[in-house]
């Protein structure tokens, strides 16, 4: 696939360059918690902006109905985004509408503007072709080059993400390279061994295609996170009021049949009479939670296996919390497993989504691990080897 670099060589002066970012942050009472997705796309839109084009940035936030919604406005982006980059953003109040035409006409060299949330329009996730394309064709309108740097999109087949790339010539982002250049290296035969995987989140469901994907290549996959139970119950343990998928019992029970002892689950857990900040809690066996009580993050014990798991790996690759770790009482276990990560001498890959968001939370310095993943779900379905349309589309 071309890259920015290509384009860049290209010289941009004066050409304006479409650019499909990943700004989808959590938004709180219009506040941003958490930038990171903005500081991802930066060098991007810095080089393009260096080198005297006219940036378009568009991108979507949360999931609105196919019309305006304010709570889903990109309008406190485009603030962070100018603070970050020390120069105005133009913001445009429609997709493609007249603040859209107005402020990218008003463009000049150098100069940078950011579209309204583009799911404010049907037509970007239509599963009709044609209206998905005739929203497409408005945007590229917009630009004379594309510059997806999506990556946490690129498994969408999105008007954004896939259509605006046929219609235009297209070119990878420095942040959807990197990714590609990780998941590559995850998914080599030549791995650097021992490998290990820490899987958490709430339900196996979510992560049954990726665990099947990557059972056979790994040598220890650590699971927490809600998605223990599941596991837990299908060994014949009592879960008490825990988060259980019933219907993935007898699944899972084969996968811990065929993965002898690769998979690895808590020995103890931190359960809750409910599910709250000041609910009254207990550590207790895996194989004892209380009738009623719900586990909401593994032991210190689990924690403390899961570290020596983790010890002497040369590759890891984290998606998950391994507990609900946006309450006090229930953190340590994902703080815990996460600063083992950081202590591994070989390379670390945190999967984006959740697992990104509790770094960041947590206060555990990025830089501490060999990357930070933009997009959990693109890089699941990457590892599952599934084919993701924004890539294939940029490599065409």
């Amino acid at each position: 696939m071309k890259t920015l670099d290509d384009l860049l060589g290209e010289g941009v002066r004066g050409r304006r360059v479409l650019v499909r970012a990943d700004l989808n942050v959590p938004l709180s009472d219009g506040q941003i918690s958490d930038d990171g997705r903005i500081r991802a796309v930066l060098p991007t839109l810095t080089a393009l902006r260096d080198g005297g084009a006219r940036v378009v940035v568009c991108s979507h936030l949360g999931r609105p109905k196919g019309a305006p919604d304010p709570k889903y406005s990109l309008a406190p982006v485009a603030d962070r985004m100018a603070q970050l980059l020390g120069s105005p953003v133009a913001f445009a109040t429609d997709t493609v509408g007249d603040s859209a035409q107005q402020t990218v006409g008003g463009l000049g060299d150098g100069e940078l503007a950011l579209l309204e949330n583009l799911r404010f329009n049907p037509g970007e996730t239509s599963k009709d072709d044609a209206e998905r394309l005739a929203f497409a064709r408005q945007l590229a309108a917009f630009g004379e080059a594309y510059v997806d740097d999506a990556f946490g999109a690129v498994h969408r087949k999105h008007a954004s993400v896939y259509d605006v790339a046929t219609l235009l010539p297209h070119y990878a982002g420095g942040l959807v390279v990197g990714e590609v250049e990780v998941l590559r290296r995850l998914t080599s035969d030549e791995v650097a061994r021992p490998y290990v995987v820490v899987l958490g989140g709430s339900k196996v469901s979510d992560k049954l295609a990726v665990i099947q994907a990557l059972l056979p290549k790994v040598d220890k996959l650590l699971i927490g996170g809600g998605m223990c139970f599941t596991f837990l119950k299908a060994q014949g343990h009592g879960v008490g009021a825990s988060l259980l998928e019933d219907d993935m019992v007898e699944t899972c029970r084969g996968l811990l049949a065929q993965a002898g002892d690769k998979i690895v689950l808590p020995v103890d857990i931190v359960a809750a009479d409910k599910f709250a900040a000041d609910a009254q809690t207990q550590t207790v066996p895996a194989d004892s939670i209380p009738e009623g009580w719900l586990g909401l993050d593994i032991g210190p014990e689990t924690v403390a296996g899961f570290a020596d798991a983790l010890t002497g790996a040369r590759t890891v690759f984290w998606n998950g919390p391994m507990g609900v770790f946006e309450l006090e009482p229930f953190a340590a276990g994902t703080r815990g497993v996460a600063e083992a990560i950081t202590k591994v001498d070989g390379f670390t890959v945190v999967g984006g989504g959740d697992s990104a968001a509790a770094v960041r939370k947590l206060g555990i310095p990025e830089d501490a691990f060999g990357h930070i993943s933009t997009g959990g779900g693109a890089s699941l379905e990457y590892l599952e080897g599934k084919k993701l349309p924004g890539l294939e589309v940029l490599e065409s």
